[in-house]
């Protein structure tokens, strides 16, 4: 699958770390655990994933299944290959902070362009939108800690809930300061002076 395991390929190969399964199964269990507000979940992606997978050989076709009159499901095992595959992306992402690139951040950078007003009441939509977040963030959490799941299996969501929970706080802050001119806002943008990587001014040396 290339030089890097997609989102949705480590959460399939996860899935099969814990026991054999069908597409379909994949699909409900990534759903009933919210896989699926972290991972883009598609079926046609998730079966394209899945052939993938198999052709790099990081799964295999264990059997198949039938439910009723349903059409036959083919049931899939991760192999020694895949296993390997999905530990080293675990290890590389648990170690490694990836350059993300927010958008978050690059409107920040051009929030001068706007008037302080303008910026204030774009800033109180996100801050809405981030309100209804945490507020989903809990009931999620809580149905979680209501099926009485080890709590290594939804650490993701903590961090999730957490990160949301702080950039609704951080914004919030940001609006106030934004309100009570505790941010400079000059009239006319300065020149800035190009730093170099030791922080030096680079048109000086």
């Amino acid at each position: 699958m290339g030089a890097k395991l997609t989102p949705l390929a480590v959460a399939v190969l996860s899935l099969l770390h814990e026991k054999t399964m069908h597409p379909y199964e994949m699909a409900q269990l990534m759903r009933e655990r919210f896989t699926d507000h972290h991972v883009k979940l598609k079926a046609g992606s998730l079966y394209h994933t899945v052939d993938r997978l198999a052709r790099d050989e990081f799964i295999e076709v264990v059997g198949t299944q039938r439910d009723g009159r349903r059409p036959e499901r083919t049931v899939y095992a991760i192999t020694q290959a895949g296993r390997d595959a999905v530990l080293e992306r675990a290890r590389v992402m648990l170690s490694t902070p990836a350059e993300e690139y927010p958008e978050f951040v690059n409107g920040l950078a051009l929030i001068d362009e706007l008037g302080r007003d303008e910026a204030v009441a774009e800033l109180e939509r996100r801050e809405l939108q981030l309100s209804t977040g945490v507020a989903a963030d809990e009931v999620i959490l809580a149905k979680l800690r209501d099926r009485q799941l080890p709590t290594v299996y939804w650490l993701h969501w903590r961090y999730s809930a957490a990160r949301r929970a702080f950039e609704l706080e951080w914004t919030r802050k940001l609006i106030d300061d934004l309100k009570h001119d505790r941010v400079t806002w000059p009239d006319t943008k300065p020149q800035l002076t190009l730093l170099t990587e030791d922080g030096s001014d680079a048109e000086n040396g």
